[in-house]
């Protein structure tokens, strides 16, 4: 008899760059995330509002916050009455088409939070993606540098909400008043030069002094051997622009006190100075630590976006990725003040100030440091003998009624392969009950958390069966006590 022939796959199976296949353990990091950090904006006062995954293309406006080419980086298609749709590349622009629309009777300032899914149409990279999760907040209406530091404040919250260790992270602060200043003291007055000027501010952090001196300079050659044309500034002029980028001290008060010196009686730079003593006086009323939050003179954001104060969120610990390579994440979000995106809709002054958390990137870093292994997995309750079946089902329903996450092995292998996949799941423990804990009414509880830990300092296979690492036997009524107790030290 011939032999079937297995018909060939008719599509190839793959997903788009720059976009993911979320398996529990980020879906739950992500959604723990927007519970913490949402309530930080609760806490604080702000509203929260949902708005629509497509926006009219013209709605969107014609810049994104970080781009400088028009119409750049959005997903796109023209509705049935020709109308052109995209996808929404950030939470802010639809805030302004909604504020624009419902301005005569929203609340002055109107103060919203948002959170959902973005997509921009870029190259993706580490931890850089297509499609992402944002938490957003804003306050439209108000003039000012209150409104500006308290956002300040709320990102350093919000990213500890969101699970940041202290001294793992920094909301890094600037302001264009600054920037604006600083180009004008050095007579850098078209438009091209300035750009570049604040472009290679931008890049202090991963080209170091000598590389930003190139870019100030006639130029830069790169390790692929692409050149990138500089400013042309000479040296007098290049030593101004990196004696203030680093202007960066241990506190706000010493670092504004070196920026000042560093370019002296500019009207626009001594309007920025003054900004940021204000918000420094408000950022240490609301708590804000200088290890926090710190002044940073390279900061420079959406050239086209932003009129006044911006920050970014940035996380400092340097991650290994699953090859053992440096991974640096950097910025998980930022903001600024943008007093120009709502008041298009009006014609008339409406000034606003936000921010956003990438929860996306968040979780990617988290994933990096092992940090999401065990977040969501449940009490795994194996299967030794597949004629009490009945009996394990009972045991997980017990779980589950005491408000433990259970399920029951249902494939059909053994105890070795059903360990393995209670590890995959991510589970937190294993309930065995085999012919000797049925006849005594007992479970056998593997705490695999605290089990993997203790069989790491255990030197041979006979050590380890005498010592069974994390495994104790209880009766049937104690198992959900001991269980939660188990959850709980795992923490």
């Amino acid at each position: 008899m011939a032999k079937t022939k297995t018909p060939a796959p008719k599509s190839l199976a793959r997903k788009p760059r720059g976009f993911q296949d979320k398996r529990e353990d980020v879906l739950t990091a992500e959604l723990e995330m927007i519970e913490r950090v949402t309530h930080v904006y609760h806490l604080w006062g702000f509203e929260g509002i949902e708005t629509s995954a497509f926006e009219y293309a013209d709605a969107l406006g014609k810049f994104l916050p970080d781009q400088d080419r028009p119409n750049a980086g959005v997903f796109s298609l023209q509705d049935d009455d020709e109308q052109w749709m995209s996808l929404r590349y950030d939470l802010t622009a639809p805030l302004a088409r909604f504020a624009g629309e419902n301005w005569d009777t929203l609340p002055k300032p109107f103060r919203r939070y948002a959170w959902g899914p973005v997509w921009r149409n870029e190259k993706p990279g580490p931890g850089r993606f297509r499609e992402f999760m944002q938490c957003d907040a804003d306050t439209v209406g108000s003039k000012g540098p209150a409104a500006d530091a308290e956002m300040i404040a709320m990102m350093a919250e919000a990213l500890k909400a969101a699970g940041a260790q202290p001294g793992s992270y920094a909301v890094r602060v600037n302001t264009r008043d600054l920037m604006s200043g600083l180009l004008d003291s050095i007579d850098a007055r078209e438009e091209g030069t300035r750009l570049t000027v604040l472009r290679a501010l931008d890049k202090l952090d991963r080209l170091g002094v000598e590389g930003v001196a190139d870019l100030l300079g006639e130029g830069r050659e790169d390790e692929s051997g692409d050149y990138t044309k500089g400013a042309g500034l000479d040296k007098a002029r290049i030593d101004r622009v990196l004696a203030f980028a680093s202007a960066g001290k241990p506190t706000r008060s010493e670092t504004l006190e070196a920026m000042a010196s560093a370019v002296a009686g500019n009207e626009a730079f001594d309007r920025g100075v003054a900004e940021l003593r204000e918000i420094d006086g408000l950022l240490s009323a609301l708590g804000a630590r200088d290890e926090d939050v710190v002044f940073d003179p390279t900061i420079v954001r959406g050239l086209e976006y932003y009129t006044g104060p911006v920050f970014e969120g940035e996380l400092l610990n340097e991650i290994l990725d699953d090859k053992g390579r440096p991974v640096r994440i950097g910025s998980v979000g930022g903001g600024g003040r943008y007093d120009g995106l709502v008041s298009r809709f009006r014609g008339e002054e409406i000034p606003a100030t936000g921010m956003s958390l990438g929860i996306s990137r968040l979780a990617a870093a988290m994933s990096l440091t092992g940090e999401l292994d065990r977040l969501s997995g449940p009490v795994v309750v194996l299967v030794l003998d597949r004629e009490h079946l009945a009996d394990s089902h009972e045991l997980a329903g017990t779980l589950r009624r005491a408000g433990i996450r259970a399920e029951v092995y249902m494939g059909s292998s053994g105890m070795r392969p059903q360990m393995k996949y209670a590890d995959r799941r991510g589970a937190p423990a294993v309930v065995i009950v085999g012919e000797d804990e049925r006849n005594k009414g007992t479970v056998t509880i593997k705490d695999l958390i605290v089990g993997a830990q203790k069989a790491k300092a255990i030197k041979d296979n006979t050590e380890w069966r005498e010592s069974r690492p994390g495994q104790v036997e209880v009766s049937r009524s104690e198992m959900v006590q001991t269980i939660r107790k188990m959850l709980e030290s795992d923490q």
